[in-house]
């Protein structure tokens, strides 16, 4: 047997982490993980960022991705902890005219909603919502490979390729439903007009049929402390406080060594014992845009017009799909929008157990370019106030995240990138490097949202990551 070991050590505890190192524990390995922070989890922390009792999650809120992840549905995840809390419907996005736009989770729902549209909007999705456990499977991991539904995936890649800004227009004729979709094509961080941004679009209306947007009840921390359960039953070992900074800390001659870092801290952790193509490669992989973001404590639910707002968990804030098209295109440009897009999250509407009785919090972020270091508070609550006048006065206290507070309280959103990587055509195909999640360097991979499928918490970059490192392991 060769490029084989006993132990298996693992850089960061983020959902791609700790998926990693429950697939390497099944197999008998003897796994220690390792956090440089003294809370685990990644993007996937709860903490009191604003006032005590008001618990707000530091990265991902909504879990869409989470509760339908392929890897996550076959562990005993509910046993630990998890209890996914949903609102009326999934998603809404309200307009200027004092009306919101609904996503219903019922896909014959959703038809009847969108009226006008909702024949296209049936035709779109149905065979992604029906099929979607072989989907998941060959959409959730690397793209270079014999999809086990083919027909289903080139369907699927005709879609997805296109610009997100052409297929609203050619598919939909209310300026209602187009809106919808821009906000859900917005989740990409691309322009709208940019190939590929249809993509994220895509995954994310079908799987808003398939599993809802819900939370975890009592905060994204709920999944990382399952997870957690999980590979301590199995034996693994979380190490909190342990920063990795050399490769030769740990013993990649004898061991697997799986990484839960974008390509800035692999070269950084790993440089002298990568190849000089493999380390080039690293070197010209691209960051996205960044999030600017804030949490609330709320003395109040936000007062929004649309009655719709309050049935919700989630939002897309932006108005029209043309106005949401030149945030994204300013931004993926380098420039901010006066009036950006934006996500929220309302969490206790439904979940109260997030802060003290009667209180509420709120969970917001925009994009802007990567690094950039403008102040956005203004526009996201003039955002707000636009929908929901008498926002501010509900306000108790924020907690500002610029892009630099995103990567000092998590090294991997560099310059406060959330997707770990721009998802280009180039780095669509081959992320982070021709390897995918194999380094090239005998027993060392990384298994972060750097690699497929990307960012969001659903443990799939680890657990595919895992998945290669033990069959080259039995080589």
């Amino acid at each position: 047997m060769t490029d084989s070991a006993e132990f298996a050590h693992v850089i960061g505890s983020g959902a791609n982490g700790l998926a990693a190192a429950i697939v390497l524990a099944r197999k008998g390995r003897k796994v220690h993980v390792y956090e440089a922070q003294s809370q685990p989890g990644g993007g996937a922390r709860t903490m009191e960022l604003t006032l005590p009792g008001f618990r707000h999650d530091f990265g991902s809120a909504i879990h869409a991705m989470a509760a339908s992840s392929p890897f996550f549905n076959l562990l005993p995840l509910e046993r630990h902890g998890v209890h996914w809390v949903h609102g009326q419907v999934p998603l809404a996005h309200p307009l200027d005219d004092g009306t919101a736009v609904v996503l219903e989770r019922d896909l014959s729902d959703a038809e009847r909603a969108l009226e006008q549209d909702g024949r296209a909007w049936r035709r779109l999705l149905e065979p992604l919502v029906e099929q979607w456990p072989a989907f998941a499977r060959d959409a959730m991991g690397p793209v270079m490979r014999v999809p086990l539904r083919p027909l289903l995936m080139a369907r699927f890649g005709c879609v997805a390729f296109q610009p997100a800004l052409r297929l609203a227009k050619s598919l939909f004729s209310s300026a209602r439903t187009r809106a919808l979709w821009g906000g859900l094509a917005a989740h990409s961080f691309l322009s709208l007009d940019a190939p590929l941004s249809s993509a994220i679009g895509l995954v994310m209306a079908a799987v808003s049929h398939v599993a809802g947007w819900p939370v975890a009840r009592g905060g994204s921390q709920a999944i990382t402390d399952a997870l957690i359960a999980c590979l301590a039953e199995l034996g693994g070992e979380v190490h909190l406080g342990r920063r990795i900074d050399s490769l030769d800390e740990l013993d990649p001659q004898n061991s697997l060594v799986l990484c839960d870092v974008t390509p800035r801290q692999l070269l950084a952790i790993a440089g002298n014992r990568l190849s000089r193509g493999y380390r080039e490669s690293l070197q010209r992989f691209r960051y996205g845009p960044g999030a600017f973001k804030i949490d609330f404590a709320l003395s109040e639910p936000i007062p929004w017009r649309a009655a719709e707002c309050r049935r919700v968990m989630g939002l897309h804030i932006g108005g029209s799909i043309e106005e949401i098209a030149r945030s994204e295109y300013a931004v993926a440009h380098g420039s901010i929008a006066e009036r950006p897009f934006m996500i929220v999250a309302q969490p206790t509407l439904f979940d109260p157990s997030r802060a003290p009785e009667g209180k509420h919090v709120a969970w917001v972020y925009c994009h802007v370019p990567n690094g950039c270091a403008v102040d956005m508070t203004s526009r996201i609550e003039d955002q707000i106030e636009r929908f929901a006048p008498g926002f501010r006065d509900c306000v108790m206290e924020r907690h500002v995240s610029s892009p630099a507070t995103l990567e000092s309280m998590n090294a991997n959103l560099v310059g406060g990138d959330v997707s770990g990587g721009e998802m280009s055509l180039t780095q669509f195909f081959l992320r982070p490097a021709l390897g995918i999640y194999y380094t090239g360097t005998p027993n060392l991979y990384i298994c972060s949202s750097s690699t497929p499928p990307g960012g969001g918490v659903h443990g799939m970059c680890g657990y595919h990551a895992a998945r290669m490192a033990l069959r080259r392991a039995a080589v």
